[in-house]
């Protein structure tokens, strides 16, 4: 070992010499961080997946120019044969001359460090995420240098070691791209996605790190490793001894292991989820459904083998989960796993469930074929049967089969009414909305501008949605709806204060009959538009001239989560369309801020223009957090001896981030009404398995500067220092070896 090290810190010793080290380690991370930076600011969001994605790529070339000359060049100048000298092995040589040069890949890599110090101090990004791609990172370099030291044992050019090397390193990449997995066969495919680099690397990039991944990228650069010191122990070997036969047989049967464990490596178990909210892990609300299964509850998963390569790493996904569910479920749930292109008589079961089967293309021989296959999955329960026809993905995938279980379970299911009529939205207005809640829900309505009650009882009815009145609600129905709060129930409220008229552009005021009742509850709620310059929504401006425009628009922010709390967990951000500011008394206790703005954020006065370019100018001396949505109730409570719940509010100052349009654009907004409604019902187990957002949370900045801080630092300030510590390195080595011939002249 300790052999192994000097010649690591002899490897080490050459790159801070070298220029040419410091030449590729500028150029790697100017175009890393160049294309990085491009990604994150014009998608605004926190995430270093814009420069993980390009690493397999920018490595393919970078390591094999850097580690071209590591053998190549001992043995063009022969240094090989002096260090063969040594009391050192082959392999202690080039085990040596890999963690030398793996060492000075993660040193050129950690100058991405700044730039993802700076995402995660202004942003709410997942530390665990940007750990987990640094060590998916490492184990890339670790398979990158291994194939960059076995191309420079191959040969003493140093630029064909470079062109092999890379050569081999885009093949692993290239093979696991859709553009070569579309024209193969679905083993071929399987095969070839196995063995890329893309799938492993991928999946560690988005924060988990799997045994299977771990496995392919140590046994790939053990192999060429070993590939390499066989080439290094054959020029010291005869080709007719036996001594040179058993290596050329050990190589192979290495090359066939590694092949072997990486394409059969499917059934390899163990990873860490190093997410924050442990996306990929069961969530406990998952755990306790199955773990309260009373009666046998069937999973039937419908595989065929035809199925198209691009969907091979959904389907290792979907195996583990279910895998996990069927562990938490016990003997209560069976999981069969079922192949309807093998058997006919499995084909019309999984037909008579109303599961498809897929068409899609592949290529052979210069044509596309069309073929088809099975991938999806029905629970039965007694003679109730769900079903999910076709699983395109897993991003909801636990959710759906956890709450399908819940629902068929459960013996009665907890009922929501809207409360429609002066200018309130039902269902049908809110149809993404109300087709979520009918599949958990008995959803019905109630219109306010009847005579008489409205007959809200919590024994027999678990909340009200009151979605943006235009008109008073009268005096009766507001204490009625108080009343049952109070005796337990629920209430979500949406304010809309303002009547958005687009063809004047201007807003009117609403007097919606709920200011008293919201006073009552210590909230109370502005005249004006919340804006935020700091975080929101883009409008497009239409053509102009031969461009669309498409400019920031402050009326439209991007809520920021305010506290911890059920229905905002996980969650990035809640889109929100000319909404109402809302205040809350200082004396009010149990209630929390669910969603708020920046530190930019202000209010519009009413009735001024909405027109992205007739806004006022912001104001920097009036900007002030802005609260956007409140939650009343679920704190901790001393039990009442009559055992009578605690009624719960939720009051969103916005009712248009409920409409199609930006529920397409943020799907946040549709999980966060669902999720207020079950903390509402005091329904809360499913919350966590439906939050879970895998889209990466908005970058907020206060300030021009502070966003050019962290670009131009990066991209300026990084490679400078290098570029001043590569010179004073390699020049003060000239001065001394200038100084130690002087001495040696004189």
């Amino acid at each position: 070992m300790k052999r192994t090290r000097i010649v690591a810190e002899r490897e080490i010793q050459n790159f801070f010499d070298h220029p040419t080290a410091y030449i590729l380690m500028v150029a790697f991370l100017g175009l890393s961080l160049f294309l990085a930076f491009r990604s994150i600011y014009a998608l605004s969001l926190a995430s270093l997946r814009p420069l993980f994605d390009l690493l397999p790529w920018l490595f393919a070339v970078f390591i094999p120019a850097l580690t071209m000359r590591s053998v190549a060049e001992e043995k063009r100048t022969g240094t090989i044969e002096w260090l063969s000298s040594y009391p050192l092995g082959e392999l202690e040589i080039l085990m040596g001359k890999l963690i030398g040069n793996w060492f000075f890949v993660m040193l050129s890599l950690a100058g991405t460090l700044p730039m993802a110090l700076g995402v995660f101090l202004l942003s709410d990004a997942d530390p665990g995420i940007m750990l987990a791609q640094y060590i998916g990172a490492s184990l890339l370099a670790m398979q990158g240098v291994a194939i960059g030291l076995w191309a420079s044992t191959a040969t003493k050019n140093q630029v064909t070691a470079f062109i092999l090397a890379t050569s081999v390193s885009f093949a692993l990449v290239f093979i696991g791209t859709p553009v070569v997995l579309y024209g193969l066969t679905p083993f071929l495919g399987t095969a070839l996605s196995r063995l890329s680099v893309m799938g492993h690397f991928e999946n560690v990039a988005r924060g988990v790190i799997d045994l299977r991944d771990i496995v392919y990228f140590l046994s790939t650069a053990g192999l060429f490793v070993a590939m390499a010191v066989g080439l290094l122990v054959k020029q010291r070997l005869s080709e007719q001894r036996e001594s040179y036969k058993r290596l050329r047989a050990g190589i192979a049967i290495s090359l066939g292991l590694v092949v072997v464990t990486n394409l059969l490596g499917g059934n390899i178990g163990g990873r860490v989820d190093l997410t924050r909210e442990s996306l990929y892990t069961l969530s406990p609300g998952s755990k306790e459904t199955l773990d309260n299964l009373s009666d046998l509850v069937t999973l039937k998963l419908f595989i065929s083998d035809e199925l198209p390569s691009e969907l091979q790493p959904t389907l290792r996904d979907v195996r583990d989960l279910i895998s996990d569910m069927n562990r938490a479920g016990g003997d209560n749930l069976v999981v069969e796993n079922l192949n309807p292109g093998d058997d006919l008589d499995v084909a019309a079961e999984a037909r008579s469930l109303g599961i498809i089967e897929n068409e899609f293309n592949v290529l052979r021989d210069d044509e596309f074929e069309v073929r088809r296959g099975w991938f999806g999955l029905a629970l039965l329960y007694a003679d109730q049967q769900e079903v999910i026809p076709f699983i395109s993905g897993t991003a909801d995938l636990e959710f759906r089969i956890a709450s399908a279980i819940s629902v068929m379970t459960t013996d009665k299911r907890p009922s929501v009414a809207f409360l429609t009529g002066l200018g309130a939205l039902g269902e049908s207005e809110l149809p993404s909305l109300g087709r979520a809640l009918m599949e958990r829900y008995e959803v019905t309505s109630l219109d306010l501008s009847q005579e008489g009650d409205l007959g809200l009882d919590p024994e027999n009815m678990d909340l009200v949605i009151l979605a943006g009145p235009k008109e008073p609600v009268s005096e009766k129905k507001v204490n009625e709806i108080e009343n049952f709060i109070s005796q337990g129930g629920g209430a979500l409220i949406l304010v809309d204060k303002h009547q958005i008229s687009l063809e004047t552009p201007t807003t009117s005021l609403v007097t919606t009959g709920l200011e008293e009742f919201l006073q009552r509850q210590g909230i109370g709620v502005d005249e004006g538009l919340v804006m935020d310059y700091g975080s929101n929504s883009n409008i497009s401006m239409g053509p102009q001239g031969l461009f669309n425009v498409v400019r920031p628009y402050p009326l439209w922010p991007i809520g920021l989560k305010g506290s911890l709390h059920a229905t905002t967990r996980d969650l990035n951000g809640l889109s929100a369309g000319w909404a109402t500011a809302i205040t809350i008394a200082d004396s009010v206790e149990n209630i929390e801020r669910l969603w708020i703005t920046t530190e930019a954020g202000g209010i519009q006065p009413p009735n001024s223009l909405i027109m992205p370019d007739a806004l006022l100018q912001p104001d920097p001396d009036g900007f002030q957090t802005v609260t956007l949505a409140v939650a009343i109730g679920g704190g901790e409570t001393e039990p009442t001896t009559n055992d009578v719940r605690e009624g719960r509010i939720i009051v969103v100052g916005d009712v248009d981030f409920l409409e199609e349009s930006f529920i397409q654009v943020s799907p946040d907004n549709l999980i966060f009404a669902e999720n207020a409604i079950d903390w509402l019902a005091q329904d809360e187990a499913l919350i966590a398995i439906r939050s879970k957002t895998r889209t990466p949370p908005p970058i907020v900045f206060t300030s021009d500067f502070q966003k050019a801080s962290l670009r131009w630092g990066n991209l300026i300030g990084v490679p400078l220092i290098i570029v001043i510590y590569g010179v004073m390195k390699v020049t003060g080595r000239r001065r001394r070896a200038e100084v130690r011939w002087g001495d040696f002249i004189a």
